[in-house]
């Protein structure tokens, strides 16, 4: 593993340069809000928006300047760099752009090392969660406070966007549907990882995504970081370690939490 001790270079630690690089979208991100942007097609039925990739384009100056031989994979860019790199940064730029587009200010600015230092930032809220790869924290101004994971809420979050690669073995409508889960736990449903985020701050009880191998999502590699480093438990819809032929995403608060859910998937 990675950690944030392994590389201090000009642009400080590796969290250092998580959390400035992701507080450098979110200030574009925030600053773009509202306006008419012109949104460009990534097909089906996905596309991204002017202001994805201006914040992806902040995020970079960030990354090129402090940490300049790394490889950098953007969701919008692309990969920059030796795709065999020992460094790579994860970058999502703007998760939830479809809530962003219609107004809602539900998204999150994800920038993750991998196996190392990661950082997911609030543009609306003014915070960034982030971990050095051993410990996790919530940054409000200039304080840090450690991230609590905690089941108290019984809030789940359940991503319902296609597609289900683990279907019909897993549905996240069919786990909504089932009995013990309304008797234990109540859904939400938020199309950001800004949701893992909340997990591993104690404000929601658990979060659950179909899919495959998202260890190197850009979408999921930051919040993943913040879950696992909270001391969530973190594994696939089978159960299985998150990480190469892996399916989809359960990172629940607690080992209890986590067993209530994978009964009801399982059955």
């Amino acid at each position: 593993m990675i950690t944030s001790e392994t590389y201090s270079g000009s642009g400080g630690t590796d969290s250092d340069v998580a959390i400035t690089a992701a507080r450098a979208g979110a200030d574009i991100v925030r600053g773009m809000y509202g306006r008419r942007l012109d949104r460009i097609d990534k097909g089906a039925g996905d596309f991204a928006t002017e202001a994805d990739v201006a914040a992806e384009k902040a995020i970079l100056d960030v990354i090129r300047a402090a940490r300049p031989d790394d490889t950098v994979l953007g969701e919008e860019g692309g990969r920059r760099g030796d795709a065999d790199a020992a460094r790579q940064w994860l970058v999502d730029p703007l998760c939830g752009t479809l809530n962003y587009a219609v107004g809602n200010m539900l998204v999150a600015v994800n920038v993750a090392l991998r196996g190392g230092a990661a950082a997911t930032a609030d543009p609306f809220g003014d915070e960034v969660f982030h971990t050095d790869g051993t410990a996790a924290w919530v940054r409000e101004g200039a304080g840090d406070t450690p991230l609590l994971p905690s089941a108290d809420t019984r809030l789940v979050d359940v991503n319902l966007d296609p597609p289900f690669p683990s279907a019909p073995g897993f549905r996240g409508v069919d786990l909504l549907a089932h009995p013990e889960f309304g008797a234990r736990f109540r859904p939400r449903v938020v199309s950001t990882t800004l949701a893992l985020a909340w997990v591993a701050a104690g404000r929601r009880a658990a979060y659950v995504t179909d899919g495959g191998d998202l260890s190197g999502s850009v979408h999921f590699a930051a919040g993943i970081a913040l879950c696992r480093a909270a001391g969530c438990v973190v594994t696939g819809v089978d159960g299985a370690p998150v990480g190469r032929g892996g399916r989809g995403l359960v990172a629940a608060a607690d080992a209890r939490t986590h067993e209530l859910l994978m009964s009801m998937i399982r059955g």
